[in-house]
């Protein structure tokens, strides 16, 4: 076994953690692994098939090198300071070394009780396990960064939640756990210097071009303000709505992080509101690129002892334009347009207030507007529209606009349809694997990964259809 791990967290960083060992469970099982990561990873395949019980993947083992510890952080939850938070039922198992000089954390979920569950279990549940394992996924092959799932475990363990469900674990990847809280948690206890330590530790292991700057501080921060800007806008332009967008669960590295509430627009609603206990819908799907915003004043403020004011500003007032310029780009790509011209956004906007007016797929309604033919009006998506009439009208803008391009048909189908997934990970694709999977039947559950690592394939099965009634009436909550 060539597996490395290192201990930079334990070691440069005291105070900012508590050493303790995973809490396994009752008569745990693996249930699936992530064999392409795996490989990535240079993951002995041996490791996936252990003797007794579930290993490594279940907190039962350690491998060598590992030190696990929880982090503590702080964070705003709901636009309020929620104090003292952290690592309430994960546990970062180690950081790999990777022979490219790259390291990874391999963070534990549902790892059992820390000092900072506050009133929970240290528990995860089954069905939240699924959710975030193919969520990740999901986004990692729709091209949006985040973080990664490894390894399921379920057990026998009873977790009580709404109801009593089966205890499970995550074993997930990301470059860094470091979050938007994790400086809000010392700024807050009025220790600037750990502050300080936590930026250079940052920048040490993952802005190391920028050590030798004087200006350090400044040029981080605008890079933290353009990955979160990228990030979002990305979010935007696939329809996905994050649902808990806390400091807490804000990467420093511009990773989408902590999927719980989340989901993917079925009908296009700009209001969709996809965490049933955000009652007041801060957290709605157009409102995402506002608490982006919102999220980095506060990192801004955390980090004002040592980035002076004005400077910070600047880099704040940068996030608009890196956002617009992402999501236009974008959904460019998605209409089909190589090069911006005036009138473009009112055209974007013409097909919006179209598919809201009559509730429209998101997702599918622009993998079909990729079937277009710039010189006839007949169009797959035709079909999709009550009121043919003003689709038609809108329709011959748009042939009208495509044909400026000077780009033939087959050449602006295939970029569209690089940028026009035919399908997403819909709450109801995950939850039909999960009420499987809680009968102990994971073919779903593989069968979901494998069609989502190939987002971009026209489809004939349910993975591509509009979803049925009930699927649209799901609803999701933080619980965990």
């Amino acid at each position: 076994m060539n597996l490395s791990f290192n201990t930079r967290w334990r070691d440069e960083l005291p105070g900012f953690y508590t050493a303790l060992q995973p809490t396994p469970l009752h008569n745990a099982r693996l249930i699936w692994h992530n064999a392409p990561l795996a490989q990535d990873l240079a993951i002995p395949e041996s490791l996936f098939t252990p003797e007794y019980g579930a290993g490594v993947w279940g907190g039962e083992t350690l491998l060598p090198g590992m030190s696990p510890l929880a982090q503590v952080y702080s964070g705003h939850q709901f636009g309020a300071w929620a104090g003292q938070l952290g690592d309430g039922r994960g546990i970062l198992m180690g950081e790999q070394q990777l022979e490219n000089g790259k390291t990874v954390d391999w963070h534990l979920k549902g790892a059992g009780l820390t000092p900072y569950s506050r009133m929970g279990d240290g528990r995860a549940v089954l069905r939240s396990t699924l959710r975030e394992s193919l969520a990740s996924e999901a986004m990692h092959y729709l091209g949006i960064p985040g973080t990664r799932a490894l390894a399921i475990v379920t057990s026998d363990t009873p977790v009580y939640r709404e109801t009593v469900e089966s205890g499970a674990m995550l074993m997930r990847i990301a470059e860094s756990h470091i979050r938007f809280g994790h400086f809000e948690h010392f700024y807050y206890r009025r220790d600037i210097d750990s502050v300080r330590t936590l930026m250079d530790f940052t920048i040490r292991h993952h802005w190391p071009h920028l050590q030798q700057e004087v200006d350090r501080y400044a040029l981080w921060f605008q890079d933290v303000v353009a990955r979160t800007a990228q990030m979002i806008a990305r979010w935007q332009t696939v329809g996905f709505a994050h649902g808990v967008m806390n400091t807490d669960n804000m990467s420093i590295l511009g990773l989408t992080l902590d999927y719980g509430p989340f989901g993917f627009l079925d009908d296009y609603q700009p209001e969709f509101i996809c965490n049933h206990s955000d009652h007041q819908g801060r957290y709605r799907f157009d409102n995402q690129p506002a608490v982006g915003l919102w999220n980095l004043q506060r990192l801004a403020q955390a980090v004002s002892p040592w980035i002076d004011v004005d400077t910070l500003n600047a880099a704040l007032e940068g996030y608009q334009a890196v956002l617009f310029r992402e999501y236009g780009q974008r959904m460019r790509q998605k209409l089909g347009l190589f090069s911006e011209k005036t009138g473009d956004n009112d055209l974007l906007n013409g097909l919006y207030a179209l598919m809201e007016r009559e509730g429209s797929d998101y997702t599918r309604t622009f993998r079909l507007l990729s079937e277009t033919e710039q010189l006839s009006a007949a169009s797959p998506l035709r079909d999709e529209f009550i009121d043919r009439t003003a689709f038609d009208s809108w329709f011959t803008q748009y042939r009208a606009r495509l044909q400026q391009e000077q780009v033939d048909d087959a050449s602006r189908q295939q970029a569209m349809k690089v940028a026009n997934p035919a399908m997403v990970l819909r709450n109801w694709l995950a939850q039909r694997a999960i009420e499987q999977a809680e009968k102990g039947d994971y073919q779903e559950l593989h069968r979901l990964h494998e069609a989502l690592r190939d987002p971009w394939r026209d489809r004939n099965d349910d993975y591509g259809r509009r979803p049925p009634d009930w699927g649209k009436k799901l609803e999701v909550s933080c619980s965990s």
